[in-house]
């Protein structure tokens, strides 16, 4: 099920986000004129995250985890990337800010090249992608508002006869989902040949970052009840009424 957006209006504008949305595709447009002009053959492997080469030379490979974040694999790589960017990363800068959701974003970034380097440090393998950063934002969005509603889309026509087109699910249970299908992948490929595909574990790495580094980084308060905690409010409660004393950072 693909989601197409939630329901968690923000309370300012997440110029951030923007801001990586556009560096990202700016990025992909860069890198397409210049495999397009000859470059395939040092665009990729040279900015790309290649573990071997991070291993035995890390603080002259480092550039390379930041320069991976912004490259991608293909349009349809990119335009997936973006969607779960735009529905889930402005609610985390709501809560955390402009320049600390930036910092976050990177952290967790780095976070997920460093977990895909130890799990294969013999990968010759270029690395390219934001979904390790992403990863970590959907991690935050979760543990912030775990019962926000997510709209998916639903691919099976047949379920649009009891479900209908559009199907609304808890944040917690679609990214619980995403988190459990990348990290039973991760474990499937684990020792076979290195042929390239997804990296499940920056996937998996950037999402336990995320998790790990949100409450630290909030600064906005968040109403509570406003799709926070594991639980429904009391019946009773509105899930939208402001209760500042039981607010938390």
């Amino acid at each position: 099920m693909l989601p197409i957006g939630d329901q968690n209006p923000t309370r300012g504008t997440p110029f951030v986000n923007y801001l990586l949305l556009f560096a990202n595709i700016a990025a992909f447009v860069w890198q397409y004129l210049l495999i397009s002009a000859g470059g395939e053959a040092w665009v990729i492997p040279g900015y790309g995250l290649v573990p071997t080469r991070f291993v035995a030379d890390p603080t002259g490979e480092a550039f390379t985890i930041l320069t991976s974040m912004f490259m991608h694999g293909g349009f349809g790589h990119l335009a997936g990337n973006m969607l779960y960017l735009y529905i889930f990363g402005d609610n985390v800068e709501d809560a955390m800010g402009h320049f600390r959701y930036l910092a976050f974003y990177l952290l967790c970034g780095i976070g997920a090249g460093l977990a895909q380097v130890a799990i294969g440090p013999d990968s010759t393998i270029p690395m390219v992608g934001a979904s390790g950063a992403i990863a970590g934002t959907l991690g935050g969005y979760m543990v912030l508002y775990p019962r926000a509603p997510i709209t998916l889309l639903n691919p099976v026509p047949l379920l649009w006869l009891f479900f209908g087109l559009f199907i609304v699910l808890p944040a917690w249970l679609v990214i619980g989902m995403w988190f459990i299908w990348n990290l039973l992948s991760g474990v499937g490929q684990l020792g076979m040949a290195d042929a390239g595909g997804v990296a499940f574990f920056a996937h998996v790495g950037g999402f336990i970052a995320g998790m790990l580094l949100v409450r630290s980084m909030v600064v906005r308060r968040i109403e509570r009840g406003r799709w926070t905690g594991w639980r429904p409010p009391p019946r009773g409660d509105s899930p939208w009424a402001s209760r500042s004393p039981r607010s938390y950072r």
